[in-house]
């Protein structure tokens, strides 16, 4: 039986089962959204609204503190906005320009201000990294995978997020150190590249082609596309074992944005041998089992 059949089998009996909650393995102590000048974490719904943007970066700041600090926002980017509320007396609350507030007691007040990602400012040095460090030994096999692979994008370590972007052809990956285990640190290289297979200089797959809405169904299949075929390539390497449960477990994430439509497994599994055939730089009709 072909190593795809028996991945695509074992993730169905997982499914079937129920699986353990998906878990992110590496390490995300530092992902906190946080002032840089203040010192001081965002919090409620601030924390969604930074940490869904594109930044590696858990600093933010505004653009007067990018200038006092002694840098500056780099022409053209574009600020996130944030919210501030806090409790006020009635007679502390008027503001010119606004509805006059009367009476007595407290009343809650609600602002919003922009800020930047560090990312986005120059002339300022990001404070000394406190990620935790894990012992990382290379696996040969999944070294080899990945320098074979025909026309690599540009791959970028740091950071706290791993990403695929189809506009710049980059993929971005936590350093090595920063994973619990070497077939951590694989398995998620190996599913940002297998997202960028869809790249239109590659396989031209929809799911990359066009622009698709986080948790869409589009965006949702793809995904599906991304840890299966990771999971092939995974179990090309050796490194299967250690880390199929947590696939299964994430593609039970999306397949209940998808309405637990599990026979979107069988399309995307077979655009995921597609792409790791591709990575393999293997012909579709090869036997690629061990």
């Amino acid at each position: 039986m072909k190593v795809y059949e028996v991945i695509n089998n074992r993730i169905m009996e997982l499914l079937a089962q129920g699986t353990v909650p998906w878990r992110k393995t590496w390490n995300a102590t530092s992902n906190q959204p946080k002032n840089l000048i203040t010192k001081k974490d965002y919090r409620g719904v601030n924390v969604f609204l930074l940490a869904c943007m594109p930044y590696s970066s858990q600093y933010w700041l505004t653009f007067k503190q990018a200038q006092d600090k002694g840098g500056f926002v780099r022409k053209g980017e574009k600020s996130t906005p944030v919210v501030f509320w806090k409790w006020l007396d009635r007679k502390d609350a008027n503001v010119d320009g606004e509805e006059a507030v009367t009476g007595n007691g407290k009343i809650p007040m609600l602002r919003y201000y922009s800020v930047f990602n560090l990312e986005q400012v120059d002339g300022i040095e990001p404070p000394p990294a406190t990620e935790t460090v894990h012992e990382f030994t290379p696996i040969d096999i999944a070294e080899q995978i990945i320098a074979g692979m025909p026309m690599k994008p540009i791959v970028h370590y740091g950071g706290n997020r791993a990403s695929y972007s189809p506009l710049l052809d980059v993929v971005r990956v936590p350093e090595p150190e920063a994973f619990e285990t070497p077939a951590d640190f694989y398995a998620t290289y190996l599913h940002e590249l297998t997202h960028a297979t869809g790249h239109s200089n590659r396989l031209g797959r929809k799911g990359i082609l066009e622009p698709s809405y986080f948790g869409s169904h589009e965006y949702s299949k793809e995904e599906l596309v991304a840890e299966m075929g990771a999971t092939f390539l995974c179990a090309h390497a050796g490194i299967e074992q250690p880390i199929i449960e947590n696939s299964a477990a994430y593609i039970q994430g999306w397949l209940r944005n998808l309405k637990n439509d599990k026979t979107l497994l069988v399309h995307a599994a077979a655009q995921a041998q597609k792409a790791s055939d591709y990575i393999l730089n293997a012909s579709p009709h090869e036997d690629l089992a061990d």
